[in-house]
């Protein structure tokens, strides 16, 4: 699959990420790494571990994230975290907004186009916001993705078509304020962790008010911090309730277990919308990165060994293993 080779690598965990879960879960185990590549199956037979902590996004593929699951699951090997039927779909925006939609869960206008005319024919109102159907992190996610006007168009969808080699999904841009929703547990546990705000106000002046790759990777970071992410969000008790409620339903809907990170945008009349749904959640372990469920995991009392910890407590228990 052809990638844009700015954002190529957003989706993977560097070794800080990967070192900060095993020392945290090495508290109470005995761990052993395993990287996801063609190698991982042999490895994963040999050892037969009891239980596989996953935060493997794949390399190759919309089904990406489903293959090391997948393969747990023929060798019967429990594994923290969403099946891959789940992590398939959430993936896939379209096929993540058709289920919502089925289920009456408010979700902004969409569709699924691999041309400049399928955008137009669509009979979306602008402005709308395109990007690549099936990527995380933002990846494919520009300041330039935010499209007011037809006259905007000129070529864009193609290009953005053929770089990312694979369909897009426009949506109409929903124009209120943005929070992302971390969930631990599965049934009666489930939790939902203090909201973050994305606070737009904090980028730089013409920049458009959307979690851009800009926003994310280039704007803020370690060295530069902008105050982007408030938690717990500033919320009345109504609104919070709602964004927790639609939250609480799509995590349920979509049969995600153990954790999960839920974006959430409202609408011109100041109705909760879920933008996506990410069932292998962003973890980056250093404060200064405003990773944004580790950020919630704080504001609640947890720290980052304890995060790791109670997502793994959450799966042995699903399995029945304690």
């Amino acid at each position: 699959m052809q990638q844009n080779l700015e954002d190529f690598f957003a989706e993977w965990d560097e070794w800080e990420t990967i070192s900060a879960v095993k020392n945290a879960l090495e508290k109470f185990h005995d761990v052993i790494l395993i990287e996801a590549d063609v190698n991982a199956y042999s490895k994963l037979l040999n050892t037969k571990p009891d239980i596989v902590f996953n935060i493997a996004e794949g390399s190759i593929g919309s089904s990406r994230e489903a293959h090391i699951p997948a393969m747990l699951d023929f060798l019967n090997i429990p594994f923290t975290a969403s099946d891959p039927l789940t992590l398939s779909l959430c993936l896939n925006k379209a096929r993540t907004k058709e289920i919502l939609t089925y289920n009456k869960i408010p979700t902004a206008n969409f569709a699924t186009i691999s041309s400049s005319t399928e955008l137009f024919n669509s009979n979306l109102n602008f402005p709308v916001i395109v990007k690549p159907v099936s990527e995380g992190s933002s990846k494919g996610v520009f300041d330039s993705s935010l499209i007011y006007e037809r006259s905007q168009v000129n070529g864009f969808i193609d290009k953005y078509y053929t770089t990312y080699n694979q369909y897009l999904i426009a949506e109409e841009f929903l124009p209120g304020r943005e929070f992302t929703v971390s969930i631990m547990g599965n049934g009666d546990e489930v939790e939902v962790l203090p909201i973050v705000e994305i606070n737009f106000a904090a980028l730089p002046a013409n920049v458009n008010p959307i979690y851009s790759y800009e926003a994310k990777w280039i704007f803020d970071g370690p060295e530069h911090q902008l105050d982007m992410y408030l938690c717990p969000a500033m919320l009345d008790s109504e609104i919070e309730e709602k964004i927790k409620n639609i939250c609480i339903k799509t995590y349920n809907v979509l049969n995600c277990k153990d954790w999960s990170r839920i974006d959430v945008r409202m609408d011109s009349k100041n109705e909760p919308n879920i933008i996506e749904v990410n069932p292998l959640p962003g973890i980056l372990p250093d404060p200064k990165n405003n990773s944004c469920f580790p950020k919630s995991a704080r504001t609640s009392g947890l720290t980052y060994d304890e995060m790791i910890n109670n997502v793994l407590y959450f799966a042995l228990k699903r399995y029945g293993m304690i």
